[in-house]
């Protein structure tokens, strides 16, 4: 097992803010010796109405603005109030696209006066269902300002319930993996398919809902998140108080009814919280709930303030900025709101009924205030953006671009920074954070990894609504989540910043130094190490710009831009343990690396390709040693198509085999003197061989690529993993047993 001590950037220079000594001596002190004395663990909850009370509304959640007179199912503030005897919170998950900072600041303020808990130990945030009320003026929807009036009554009201509802209680947590239900929904587009933006320039690479099995795409842009996590709280004699719930799923959508209007409803949120309220209460779910719009359905009267019962059912949003339920790699089967809330439901239940209860867990609370800069729009955008809006007609946009013109515009306006709220909690070693950005999962994952506490809960949209919080590499690739408008335009480095900021909160209120990333090894990557590469590379990086040497050797490489991180690698416990193998996604990049390799040497990497071989002449390049030398490429459309090419100056080689697409191949390329030969997938037997000329030049070459040449054209269009470079020439013997040792089948 390797343990590389580095923050989600990669850099080996990770802060952490307690001297180790200190640390030490902290984790080995009890919870009862940090405090004065243990008091008693106490649990309020409480679940308040929402629903709008004047009809027709406007609805959040879309380009355009959108009104509904029909509310489908009741919308709540769903409030948790914690006390450990010492420190009281509050997590309040309202069913709400988003929630401006003004407005939860001063509903924060209202709570503080009423109820007593402080201001920075209150959490709220949305679900971000996309079917409730507009509470804020987002993209062509503006805000109903007689719902944020009654938001910020009601909301006051419910965390108030929930405190006089505390009673000594119990707590326990589980997380447990579904990896069917979240998907990345954000793919990476063919370089001849890339995309047009709003203002009409070919900028997008990647972008939302490509489609299930299109085409025009290659593959998704991040990885997903998988974890269910679950808190549940009961009262000291075992009956059920409240369970919040988090996982990464954008949303699952509401029904529209016959005249195309939304439905106002909480969504799959709304439906998973009266499933789990069944099943925890009364072990079953039927008869499940069903949503049955009638043509004729008429508008729904008001409900009053009511509750749910004693047991208070909550579903948060996770990291979720490019995660949803659809899987597009996958022929479409949607299955509807009611069964996909069901399985998760069903899910939860089961690792509901085998959490542990602690009687006492320590709480502590913190909150901080990162100002960050922002992006301010350029000449030849603001030049588009005022010719179409002096186009319009009517004071509300009716197209995409005209919602971005329009933000285009105000972003003038607006100051040249931005003050966001994070905080993190403690409840014992069960870690919760919260950030006012709809985040990618990948961000998610980075601070799971490094926090101190284990597991953590991520908990988006949280106090504000700042627009998305893409990593920086994602901002070259484009697309919806990275286009600017008033509420998403935090600088270009705004994510590690942000990652940076919350792992420190993390670390304040435990005590204990972040966590450091680790590679684990598998049989394969022992026997690479074994075989004492000059550089190893295995390509696991969170984040770039450094690739790490895994020999210790310090042969550190570069991802250049154009590279999304941490995707799937080849499937075999053989490479990373019980961990998911990782790998990087090139889409246009290439990583680069400062190697002096001698006139014998050999290069062993695993490839994907993602992009039809027929679309160009060369469909990538693999590998390349300095300049325009000695490379490795796969064939496009002609006589060489779909097969390796090995080509040096004037010379050129083509193998036999097709290499499949969008299909892992292990490769060896191997220079002994003027010889060369490459080896597929473990043949002793060349796939490819080629003689380099008698006045060949063997002056060593001192710069490699991977994934393309030096002249940066045709670059590899797909993944790219665990690069080994050897400064001898690998017998065919010993290449054979590397790939049968990576026990990989024709479907990894």
């Amino acid at each position: 097992m390797q343990i590389r001590d580095r923050d989600s950037r990669g850099d080996s220079s990770a802060v952490n803010k307690l001297p180790v000594l200190c640390a030490a001596v902290l984790l080995m002190t009890p919870w009862f010796a940090m405090a004065s004395d243990v008091g008693v663990f106490r649990a309020g909850a409480y679940a308040i109405n929402i629903n709008p009370v004047k009809l027709p509304t406007h609805v959040g959640g879309d380009f355009l603005d959108r009104t509904s007179s029909t509310v489908l199912d009741d919308l709540h503030a769903r409030c948790l109030v914690l006390d450990d005897g010492h420190e009281r919170v509050a997590i309040v998950i309202v069913d709400s696209v988003g929630l401006p900072r003004e407005l939860l600041d001063k509903v924060k303020d209202i709570t503080s006066a009423k109820s007593g808990i402080r201001s920075d130990h209150i959490l709220i945030a949305a679900d971000h269902t996309h079917s409730a009320p507009a509470a804020m003026n987002a993209l062509g929807t503006p805000a109903d300002d007689e719902y944020v009036q009654l938001l910020m009554t009601r909301i006051p009201e419910g965390i108030a319930q929930a405190v006089k509802n505390l009673v000594p209680a119990r707590i326990g947590w589980t997380v447990i993996q579904d990896w069917d239900h979240t998907h990345t929904r954000r793919w990476i587009r063919r370089p001849d398919k890339v995309d047009l933006d709003p203002f009409g320039e070919r900028t997008v690479r990647a972008n939302m809902h490509p489609g299930f099995q299109y085409p025009d795409v290659i593959g998704p842009s991040g990885p997903s998140d998988p974890d269910i996590s679950i808190l549940s709280v009961q009262s000291a004699d075992g009956q059920p108080l409240a369970l919040l719930a988090n996982y990464a799923n954008h949303y699952y959508g509401s029904p529209v009814l016959a005249d195309g209007s939304p439905a106002i409803s909480a969504d799959y949120f709304g439906v998973f919280a009266d499933l789990i309220a069944k099943l925890v209460t009364t072990g079953t779910i039927h008869p499940v709930r069903t949503f049955v719009l009638d043509p004729e359905l008429k508008p729904a009267a008001p409900t009053p303030n009511t509750a749910f019962p004693p047991f208070v059912p909550i579903m948060s949003q996770g990291t979720s900025g490019d995660q949803m339920w659809l899987d597009y790699s996958r022929p479409e089967n949607p299955p509807g709101m009611e069964h996909y809330s069901q399985a998760i439901a069903e899910e939860v239940y089961a690792a509901y009924k085998n959490i542990t209860y602690k009687k006492w867990v320590p709480l502590r609370m913190v909150e901080v205030k990162l100002v960050l800069g922002t992006r301010t729009p350029d000449e030849p955008g603001l030049a588009k953006a005022r010719k179409i809006v002096a186009e319009m007609k009517g004071p509300l946009p009716t197209t995409i671009a005209q919602v971005y013109a329009i933000d285009e515009l105000y972003r003038l306006k607006m100051p040249p920074t931005e003050e966001l709220k994070l905080q993190a909690i403690r409840v014992g070693d069960l870690g919760i954070t919260a950030i006012p950005n709809e985040v990618y999962a990948l961000t998610g994952l980075k601070i799971k990894a490094q926090s101190p506490l284990q597991p953590t809960i991520n908990i988006e949209l949280a106090n504000g609504e700042e627009g998305y919080l893409a990593p920086p590499e994602q901002h070259k690739l484009g697309g919806y989540t990275t286009w600017p408008w008033r509420h998403l335009r935090l600088e270009y480095q705004a994510e590690p910043k942000i990652v940076q900021a919350v792992l420190s909160l993390l670390e304040d209120v435990s005590k204990r130094p972040r966590r450091p990333v680790i590679d684990t090894h598998g049989a394969y990557s022992d026997t690479v190490l074994a075989a004492k590469p000059l550089a190893y590379w295995r390509l696991n990086e969170l984040s770039g710009p450094t690739a790490y040497d895994a020999t210790g050797q310090k042969h550190e490489a570069t991802y250049e831009d154009g590279i999304a991180f941490y995707l799937p690698g080849p499937a075999s416990k053989a490479f990373s343990g019980e961990q998911i193998n990782r790998a990087p996604h090139l889409a246009g990049g290439r990583i680069r690396a400062r190697l002096k390799l001698e006139d014998r040497y050999s290069v062993e990497f695993w490839c994907w390709n993602g992009l039809p071989t027929q679309v160009r002449e060369m469909a990538g390049w693999l590998f390349s040693a300095g300049g325009r030398g000695l490379a490795l490429g796969l064939g496009g459309r002609g006589r060489n198509e779909g097969r390796l090419v090995l080509v040096d100056g004037d010379q050129q080689q083509a193998g036999t085999s097709m290499i499949p697409l969008k299909t892992w191949t292990h490769l060896v390329l191997v220079r002994d003197g003027r010889s060369v030969r490459v080896h597929l997938n473990g043949n002793p037997v060349p796939e490819v061989s080629l003689t380099l000329a008698a006045d060949k030049d063997l002056t060593a070459a001192s710069e490699v690529f991977f994934g393309g040449r030096a002249d940066g054209g045709d670059t590899l269009e797909g993944k790219i993993d665990e690069v080994a470079v050897y400064s001898r020439a690998l017998p065919s013997f010993e290449i054979a047993d590397h790939f049968r040792i990576a026990e990989m089948t024709n479907d990894q």
